[in-house]
């Protein structure tokens, strides 16, 4: 026992001056507590009640002669209590036991009031004599078990009483302990229940055996744990109901199978006791006279407090402290610090491994425990022990910022200690993308491609998202891992970053068209759309193929066997889009997509041309001829895309005006524009490639009122001739019937917007105004006509009615 340490965690309460009142006048015989009050039973027969601190509360004559035993209940508010009364015949024995109900109170004269006695009972009849009572116990309600020394026949048996005693339903029985020829050794020296479910179970202590009785049972059955017992009050029982026994070389821990654990304390054990999970020993001093009380932690193996003083005359815990009455009357009251005052204790002695096995043995909260190992972490840095602090760090991940240990070992020399916390910070899914960008830089930089391969290729790690997938692709990338950033990309369906790292770090292009190959429809047309070039210009025949796989219906072609491509048509925009920029750009020469040179599985024949440019015996009328082409290849696709009967098409209309736009593709934006309606975009069209007669022509077909047309598209058309500054009469002549026709601009008008090309003479316009002039003139003769008419229809109804002047 001296190799374990003190510490003061508990300190007296009320300054160490506690006492014992004055109305408890008598000497004190037994003592019990619960319910926030402690009892105290006399010599003189009476029962007080203390409150917290000692202070009297009230008390009452319970027995006429001494107090041997009392115990207060747990379920209900009972005190038992076993004494001495007047004897009131021989044949009846004094010794009683009483129930009060503290809830209730009887009036005793003028100013008091005693408990409601609520039962008394004659302990000892005619089949149970009377004997000395040397222990007693009670369990589950109001039941009792008594234990009195019994020496017949050499027979030491324990005396029960069982039942309601409250109510007087209760059967009295003998339960034999052992057999003995030496009656001073025969007493019942202490007793504890064991109730455990439906486990109904009685310790019985003597000086020479500890037993286990079975009250389930009957009769009871008896199992005998020792051959060596204890003296009086070295008996108590634990929270997880062992029994404890304290002899003069140590304390005994036993359990319903037999002697467990004991603990080497030397000296005459006085009492023994239990306090939340701290062992209580009183231990007696006959030399000096003194008594030492000590608090185990026996978890811990040290002392937790111990004090040597006066001869200790009871031991009991309430108001969560622990309470010593002395010979004298005196009292010690010892409470427990909290957990913070003791931790700053052991840290200022650098006690961190005693503050970590403290916290953690009574169960303080993770985030206590994550600071108490953080400082412990600090210590062991501080005297340079990386390997020791870092073990200590990593059981604060969780509740420890990891940035905190992150800084402390970013040297390279202690890049192994940093690999370690990273990895367990992973192993917990903890981690952020810097850490993963920091764990990966850790073993590039160790060049440990083992735990690279574990990190990355673990079964659980990508699957289960043990680390950010966009950023272990780029670290191992930059690091020239590709086939570690490879695995991951296609691990977890980064499909882009795969083909990137193929492409553009390995210039893997066959394998790369494979990949693309095994991948759905809608994924490969997202990465041919953002790779198709790279690809056209390296592998273009492959690329191809790949390009007709995903724009074409290949099955039902095959099947009816048809030529028309137009019928072979879109699976999704973003494929056509990327296929009609292929038609369009005329930078790209591959080989001729026209159908002579491709079967109907879209294969180019062997003929075509591998390299995707033109060889040199070509000239530069086929160049153009095979541009032409793709242009009109382009125009069907956009025209089959855009089905009749639907509002939008299979495409992103914007994308494919810009894409026809780029490569200056008229006839693709003449098609858009009309389907959209935007007519006047489609003349504009005509007017920037100077093609009057298409502009004309669409005018006629766009600026048809009758049909839905825009009529003010001649308007337009001819501001167009007029700012033109070049010769233009015949086309001029051809609007300017049209505008006649539908009467869209007034003659006026018309001569303000030709005025501005010097090029055309009055003679264009001179029939056009002399027709409108005649037309003109006959509309104002028609007016003068109905002017006349009226005047004289005006002038007859007056004279037929001359009233009406007025």
């Amino acid at each position: 026992m001296y190799q374990w340490r003190k510490f003061e965690f508990f300190e007296e309460k009320y300054a160490g001056k506690c006492l014992v009142p004055d109305e408890v006048a008598g000497k004190i015989e037994c003592c019990s507590s619960g319910r926030g009050k402690i009892v105290v039973g006399c010599e003189d027969g009476t029962v007080s009640l203390l409150d917290r601190g000692f202070k009297f509360s009230y008390g009452f004559q319970a027995h006429t002669a001494s107090v041997l035993f009392l115990q207060q209940l747990k379920q209900r508010n009972f005190l038992l209590t076993v004494g001495e009364d007047e004897q009131i015949s021989p044949q009846l024995s004094s010794v009683c036991l009483k129930v009060f109900d503290l809830d209730k109170t009887q009036p005793e004269g003028p100013s008091t009031s005693i408990p409601d006695c609520i039962q008394i009972l004659r302990i000892f009849t005619n089949q149970f004599p009377e004997a000395k009572i040397t222990s007693f116990s009670s369990s589950r309600g109001s039941s009792a078990n008594i234990a009195n020394s019994y020496w017949t026949r050499q027979l030491l048996c324990i005396y029960c009483i069982q039942g309601d005693i409250a109510r007087e339903r209760i059967k009295r029985f003998m339960l034999q302990v052992e057999n003995r020829q030496d009656k001073t050794q025969c007493a019942i020296t202490g007793m504890g229940f064991r109730v455990d479910g439906k486990a109904f179970q009685l310790f019985a202590v003597t000086p020479g055996s500890v037993s286990l009785f079975n009250l389930q049972t009957q009769p009871a059955s008896r199992q005998t744990l020792d051959q060596i017992g204890s003296n009086v009050n070295s008996v108590a029982m634990n929270d997880r109901l062992e029994l404890i026994i304290g002899r003069p070389e140590a304390v005994y821990f036993y359990e319903v199978d037999g002697r467990g654990p004991c603990w080497a304390f030397e000296g005459e054990k006085k009492f023994l006791g239990w306090f939340r999970g701290y062992l209580l020993c009183v231990i007696a001093d006959p030399r000096s006279g003194t008594n030492t009380f000590n608090i185990f932690d026996l978890k811990n193996r040290l002392i937790a407090h111990s004090i040597v003083g006066k001869e200790v005359s009871h031991m009991l815990c309430e108001w969560g402290s622990i309470l010593l009455i002395m010979s004298d009357k005196s009292a010690v009251c010892i409470g427990e610090k909290d957990m913070e005052s003791k931790l700053d204790m052991l840290f200022k002695k650098n006690l961190y491994t005693v503050a970590i096995n403290l916290v953690q043995s009574q169960q303080a909260d993770a985030a206590a425990t994550a600071e108490v190992l953080r400082k412990y972490g600090d210590h062991l840095y501080s005297k340079q022990d990386f390997d020791e602090a870092m073990a200590q760090y990593i059981h604060t991940i969780g509740h420890l910022e990891p940035s905190y240990v992150i800084q402390k070992f970013l040297d390279a020399q202690r890049i192994y200690n940093l690999t370690n916390y990273l990895e367990k910070l992973h192993e917990k899914g903890l981690a952020s993308k810097d850490h993963t960008t920091l764990l990966l830089n850790c073993y590039t930089k160790l060049k440990d491609v083992d735990k690279l391969n574990v990190f990355i290729k673990s079964e659980d790690g990508v699957g289960e998202h043990k680390f950010d997938v966009e950023t272990a692709i780029r670290v191992c990338r930059a690091a020239n891992y590709h086939e570690h950033a490879m695995y991951v990309a296609k691990k977890s369906g980064r499909h882009e970053w795969y083909l990137k790292i193929l492409l553009e770090d390995l210039g893997r292009y066959e394998e790369a068209l494979q990949y693309i190959s095994s991948l759905e429809p809608s994924q490969a047309g997202v990465t041919v759309k953002e790779y198709g070039k790279i690809l056209i210009e390296h592998k273009p025949t492959e690329t191809i193929k790949i390009l007709m796989g995903l724009c074409t219906e290949d099955g039902e072609t095959s099947k009816r066997g048809t030529s028309n491509e137009s019928q072979r048509f879109t699976r999704s925009s973003g494929n056509s889009q990327h296929l009609l920029e292929l038609y369009l750009s005329a930078d790209l020469n591959f080989p001729l997509m026209s159908l002579s040179n491709i079967v109907e599985n879209g294969t180019p024949k062997p003929e075509s041309y591998s390299n995707g440019k033109s060889p040199s015996e070509h000239k530069d009328v086929n160049t153009e001829k095979d541009h032409q082409e793709r242009l009109q290849k382009g125009l069907v696709l956009l025209k089959n895309a855009w089905p009749s009967d639907q509002e939008q098409p299979l495409y992103d209309v914007d994308l494919a005006i810009i894409l026809c736009e780029m490569n200056s593709f008229k006839e693709g934006l003449l098609y858009l524009y009309e389907k959209l309606k935007l007519y006047k975009e489609v003349i504009t069209c005509y007017m920037r490639s100077h093609d009057h007669e298409g502009l004309i022509a669409c005018c006629k077909k766009l600026g048809d009122s009758g049909k839905g047309g825009d009529p003010t598209l001649w308007a337009d058309l001819l501001k167009y001739f007029g700012e033109l500054g070049e010769e233009c009469s015949k086309e001029v002549r051809e609007v300017l019937n049209y505008i006649e026709r539908d009467d869209i601009l007034p003659p006026i008008m018309v001569l303000q917007t030709l005025s501005s090309n010097p090029c055309l003479s009055l003679s264009v316009i001179k029939d056009y105004i002399a027709r409108k002039l005649e037309h003109e003139s006959k509309l104002i003769e028609e007016d003068r006509r109905m002017i006349d008419k009226y005047q004289e229809e005006t002038t007859t109804m007056r004279k037929e009615n001359p009233g009406s002047q007025n």
